[in-house]
């Protein structure tokens, strides 16, 4: 059976994550690569709707638990509609965050614990993990501003400074418990150099050879 290689990017609001798909996306396109490209929450029509809701912000009385939930049920329903036949089809799938962003904003700021989160990442994605993981690391005060910069925000962008420096360390930390997947990269160079910069790892690991 063909088996593809899921590639997961996570950061905290405004990291630059969905700019560095965009350019690998127009590498693999150049290459000849078949690939799907996933975000979270969304990725299908029920994910999407799913999304709305814990992204509307006027949902400020939503319980952790209950973003916690929706979170798994979103990423539930892209594992099963996409995320996993495109990895038995021997696919590239590119994914806009995936479940180490809920063991970072819920498990550990939220304060719901890691290993009850992990126990629903392992039911919502059928214990899938990334083959490789890149962490775009930005200050709280950068991301936030770039995100003011657009017409993106939303009800996790309204959280307080405070929330989104604690977000940026617990992915720090998170990602130095799981270095052998983990990239770390300074989100705040250029486009172009982060791209060269994955690109420079994909090929040191071997996941591309051009």
């Amino acid at each position: 059976m063909k088996k593809g290689i899921l590639i997961s990017f996570e950061g905290g609001e405004g990291s630059g994550k969905s700019e560095q798909i965009k350019r690998l996306v127009k590498h693999f396109q150049r290459l000849g690569k078949k690939f799907i490209v996933t975000r979270e929450p969304g990725g299908t029509k029920i994910s999407e709707q799913i999304r709305k809701i814990i992204l509307d912000k006027k949902n400020v009385k939503m319980a952790y638990e209950t973003e916690t939930l929706l979170f798994q049920a979103a990423r539930a329903q892209v594992c099963e509609e996409i995320i996993l036949p495109s990895l038995k089809k021997g696919k590239f799938v590119l994914a806009d965050r995936f479940r180490d962003s809920s063991v970072v904003y819920q498990g550990i700021v939220r304060g719901l614990g890691v290993k009850y989160v992990e126990l629903l990442n392992d039911i919502s994605t059928k214990k899938t993990l990334p083959k490789i993981t890149f962490l775009l690391d930005v200050p709280a005060e950068v991301g936030l501003k770039r995100r003011n910069s657009t017409d993106k925000n939303d009800r996790l962008d309204g959280e307080n400074l405070a929330f989104h420096r604690k977000i940026r360390i617990a992915y720090l930390n998170w990602a130095e418990k799981n270095k052998k997947r983990f990239v770390i990269i300074d989100g705040t160079k250029t486009p172009r150099e982060i791209h060269q910069e994955i690109l420079g790892v994909l090929k040191e690991r071997r996941i591309l050879k051009t």
